[in-house]
């Protein structure tokens, strides 16, 4: 039997036990719904296989052949990973337009004795439920835009919010990158598992509090922002962080440790703002990268680079800006910040 998901709150509402992914692993890896796990019945190379002789052969054989396939892809599954699953296991097994590899595993499922449902439409239908949410629909909520030039802490304050009562959005959390030049913490997922995950974290949220989110340029790292938040961002109110220059260089050494603990790879990045500075400032840059003068480089950094983009920035803002001064960014510091921004937002 098929389920029809009108909502993205629909999954969670059914009560599966698994949701299965029968899609061949790189369909899988751009982009899955949330906590599937991959069982393929047909791996990337069969996949491929079968396309082709589709294509250039004929269907029936195609067919034949993916069958066979598919029967001893599932019957490695069910000695395997479905072993232990007791008789009592629910299901819900999708694939790409919810066609014939969902079918056929879910065939076998039932034969088995398990009550297993899969997805009307498959995949796509669940990446039009996301394309609805973020590109069809206004943002639900107030939104507050937690602003200041880089190294105001603004990530590590924004994720001491939500003990203090607010709502809060990590954007940089969900594209697993810190939303500048030297923000990489790993792969970012593709731009539909960033839709997907954004289209989660949003329908959690409360439409009638205000959210806090960080504020970020239309892109973050290699994701974009969907248009409609970044319509929301763009308007809203500001609470910005000012704080001292020696302070934020402080601050962004200990915040980029990683980065800071490595100086080929900390100069190879600079390496990329040749375009934009003199040969001169990037020699100096990298010379003080590879010493060790970590303090001194975030400095420059960011009067020369990162503090005039963020200005030129604001200039194209729609929104109005609230001060919230700090004369560090000890922890204590930070703790007493997210007690003003939080209280702020509470008070509307």
């Amino acid at each position: 039997m098929a389920i029809t998901l009108t909502s993205l709150s629909d999954l969670a509402a059914h009560g599966f036990d698994d949701i299965i992914d029968a899609r061949a692993p790189a369909e899988y890896a751009e982009d899955h719904l949330p906590n599937a796990i991959s069982l393929p019945v047909l791996n990337d190379a069969q996949r491929a296989e079968v396309g082709t002789i589709y294509k250039q052969v004929n269907p029936f054989t195609a067919r034949k052949l993916g069958a066979a396939l598919v029967a001893q892809n599932v019957a490695t599954h069910l000695q395997t990973v479905l072993a232990d699953k007791p008789g009592g296991w629910r299901p819900l097994v999708y694939c790409w337009r919810g066609g014939q590899r969902s079918g056929s595993f879910a065939l076998i499922l039932s034969q088995v004795g398990w009550r297993v449902e899969t997805i009307a439409g498959g995949y796509k239908a669940w990446r039009a439920l996301v394309v609805k949410a973020l590109y069809d629909t206004p943002f639900p909520c107030p939104v507050v835009v937690l602003d200041g030039n880089t190294g105001s802490a603004k990530t590590e304050i924004l994720n001491l919010l939500p003990a203090r009562g607010v709502q809060v959005l990590d954007l940089e959390g969900l594209a697993n990158h810190r939303g500048s030049l030297f923000g990489a913490m790993g792969p970012q997922p593709s731009q539909k598992a960033f839709d997907c995950a954004l289209a989660m974290a949003i329908s959690r949220l409360d439409p009638a509090r205000p959210v806090v989110i960080e504020a970020e340029s239309s892109k973050v790292g290699n994701v974009s922002l969907p248009p409609e938040i970044w319509k929301a961002m763009r308007a809203a109110p500001r609470l910005a962080i000012v704080t001292p220059l020696r302070a934020r260089a402080q601050y962004l050494v200990r915040a980029y440790a990683d980065m800071v603990a490595d100086g080929p790879r900390l100069a190879a990045v600079i390496e990329r703002l040749r375009p934009v500075h003199s040969a001169e400032q990037i020699a100096l840059w990298q010379a003080q990268a590879l010493a060790g003068d970590f303090a001194s480089l975030a400095e420059g950094l960011m009067q020369q680079h990162y503090d005039p983009r963020y200005n030129r920035h604001r200039e194209r803002m729609d929104a109005s800006y609230e001060d919230v001064p700090a004369e560090g960014l000890a922890p204590d510091d930070l703790t007493r910040l997210a007690d003003q921004i939080a209280a702020r937002v509470l008070q509307g």
